[in-house]
This record gives C-alpha cells, structure tokens and sequence, in this order.
C-alpha cells in the first residue's frame, strides 16, 4: 500500500492497514519551502503490521540523511543519534503541523489522520 501526504494534504483520509505500507512525503516541510525557510526534507517510512519497520529523512538542504530501523538505531549520516534521558513530557518540545486549510471538515479529516 502507499500513502502519499499529498493526497492526505488535499483532504482524502488514510487508512493504515496490515498490509507493508510506504508513507512518502515528498516535501515534507512545504510551507518552509514556499518561505525558502531552509528545513525541507523527503520523508519515506515504511510499516508492516501498523508497526514502522524503517524510516528515511534527507534534509536536502543541510545534505542529512536520518535513517532508522526497528531495533537498530538511528543515525544521522551514518553517526549513531542518541535521544534525552527526559522522561517529563512538560519539559520537551513537541511539534505537529495542521496544513493551510482551516476548512472544519479539512481539519476533522487532519485530526483523524493523526
């Protein structure tokens, strides 16, 4: 199966299933794109069983390659990426981004995606 963020964006919905399913954002930061706000990326995972089996981020940019596996790690241009020890959720940083559409249906759709 394939899940494009393209077509999520325009407002169709997804559904995840069991299937090996590839989740691809071409321009994963569009809205910095658009401003020439250097954080763009493609973004491509992939999951089996509704479980991620690997992901893939190039921040074409900054010339990264982030790349992790289930139970390998995750690396930056192949150097070995460590997460905080911070284990209080009111002490980290948390991001998401809606879209451009503020349409109630739009959003409702977003929402459920997420």
């Amino acid at each position: 199966s394939f899940i494009g963020e393209e077509s999520v964006a325009a407002g169709e919905g997804s559904i995840l299933t069991d299937n090996p399913t590839w989740i691809i954002d071409p321009i994963d930061g569009t809205t910095n794109f658009v401003h020439r706000f250097p954080f763009v990326a493609v973004s491509i995972g992939f999951v089996v069983n509704k479980k991620i089996e690997f992901g893939i981020v190039y921040s074409c940019i900054e010339d990264k390659m982030y790349t992790a596996r289930k139970g390998k790690g995750a690396f930056c241009n192949g150097q070995k990426l460590q997460v905080s020890g911070q284990e209080d959720i009111t002490k980290s940083l948390l991001v998401t981004e809606l879209g451009s559409n503020r349409d109630p249906e739009a959003i409702k759709i977003i929402l459920s995606n997420m």
